[in-house]
């Protein structure tokens, strides 16, 4: 099945008084997000991996402790991992639901030490990549952080969420002070009940 691009949940402006402007989202969203769905549109055609599900060419495609993945693999899992960072941002409250915070506090001791954890997380990761708070098969949540496109399912963990790190992501809005665009993520544009809602 070909790849889409989806819309945005909110409008491109709707996060701008939150962080994230209207700039950012039209050139992250509809250039950046697009160019990975054409991309792997057009390398997956006449392909085995033509008409798989997204998650089955993320998996099938990644080689793990490659330093340059397959063009089918980086253009999939980017596409993956844009449609998640879409999801769990948005204007509403952000009150943590009261499942997540025990599960939060049951794995780091706080919330503020999650905060902690994946905010250094996302700062520590060299160059492109991504910070993520995970659900691992034992059911405990871990931070982790990825390299490039590089995502979860390559590993069996279930994305709670994501923070994209690339520098696209936030220069236009905060240059180069990525340790204060992840505290504006989590503090500001996270929409937690969506992340609560990925438990299952």
């Amino acid at each position: 099945m070909a790849f889409t691009l989806p819309d945005l949940p909110y409008a491109h402006d709707a996060l701008a008084a939150l962080g994230m402007s209207k700039e950012t989202l039209e050139y992250h969203h509809d250039l950046h997000h697009k160019a990975y769905v054409d991309n792997g549109n057009r390398l997956i055609a006449g392909t085995e991996w033509e008409n798989q599900p997204l998650e089955d060419i993320v998996t099938g495609t990644y080689q793990a402790g490659a330093v340059a993945q397959n063009g089918i693999f980086n253009n999939a899992s980017q596409h993956w991992n844009h449609n998640l960072f879409w999801e769990i941002m948005g204007p509403g409250p952000k009150k943590i639901p009261s499942e997540l915070e025990k599960a939060l506090k049951d794995s780091f001791g706080s919330v503020a030490k999650f905060k902690e954890e994946f905010s250094a997380a996302g700062a520590s990761q060299f160059g492109s990549g991504w910070c993520w708070l995970v659900l691992d098969a034992d059911g405990g949540l871990r931070v982790t952080k990825t390299e490039n496109g590089v995502n979860p399912l390559c590993f069996g963990q279930t994305a709670l969420l994501g923070c994209d790190v690339w520098e696209h992501s936030y220069y236009i809005d905060f240059r180069n002070k990525r340790p204060a665009y992840l505290s504006n993520f989590l503090e500001k544009l996270v929409n937690w009940e969506a992340v609560a809602a990925k438990m299952g």
